[in-house]
């Protein structure tokens, strides 16, 4: 699908799966890859679940947190995505790859998984549409939510242990690190997109 070619922000999030879905019959491939993009918090791994079981997060490339400087840790360039390219493009044509597990709690590549093939492929993260993953993605999808909400999602993560930091070192990331380096590259990404959804309910993350 060219970029833009189905240009249609939907207001609504939950209705934007149903455009999604309706998109993926329009293609007709044995196989689409989509992509979703959007900042911390916005909801991308909520639906990335509800598109399909096989989901690449590029959390998952991330670098090693203790060897990149503070800033710069979630800048794409420091980022495995020419590995996550070549399993997009593996998984198109129906093969089985093997992803790697990047831990919350410890900040770095844990161990490894294997990843089957769907009919719907999903790849989910901040940095979904950048560089080498775009080329292989069938459908872009930009998801967006007030900061607001977005940190309030983060925060009961937090309360409750699932990233393993505590509320006070993720605000410092959050506010140092996850929005600053996320908004360079927001505009890029949302022109790309082929359509917008706006998830200001609380709907989880």
């Amino acid at each position: 699908m060219a970029d833009n070619e189905f240009l249609q922000p939907v207001h609504e999030f939950l209705e934007g799966i149903d455009w999604i879905q309706s998109q993926v019959v329009r293609i007709n491939k044995p196989i689409v890859t989509v992509g979703i993009a959007g900042p911390v918090g916005s909801g991308k791994s909520f639906l990335a679940r509800e598109l399909s079981t096989c989901v690449l997060s590029t959390d998952d490339y991330l670098p090693d947190y203790d060897k990149v400087a503070y800033e710069e840790r979630d800048l794409p360039e420091h980022a495995d995505f020419q590995s996550l390219a070549h399993n997009l493009e593996y998984l198109k044509t129906g093969a089985k790859v093997v992803s790697p597990i990047w831990c919350f709690h410890e900040h770095r590549v844990v161990a490894t998984r294997p990843v089957v093939p769907e009919p719907v492929i999903v790849c989910e993260g901040i940095h979904a549409f950048y560089g080498p993953l775009s080329q292989h993605l069938d459908i872009k999808v930009f998801i967006d939510a007030s900061r607001d909400v977005r940190w309030s999602r983060w925060e009961r993560l937090e309360e409750t242990g699932v990233r393993g930091w505590g509320v006070e070192k993720a605000r410092k990331f959050f506010d140092a690190v996850a929005e600053p380096t996320f908004a360079r590259y927001a505009g890029a990404y949302r022109a790309m997109a082929n359509v917008i959804l706006v998830n200001d309910r609380h709907i989880e993350a």
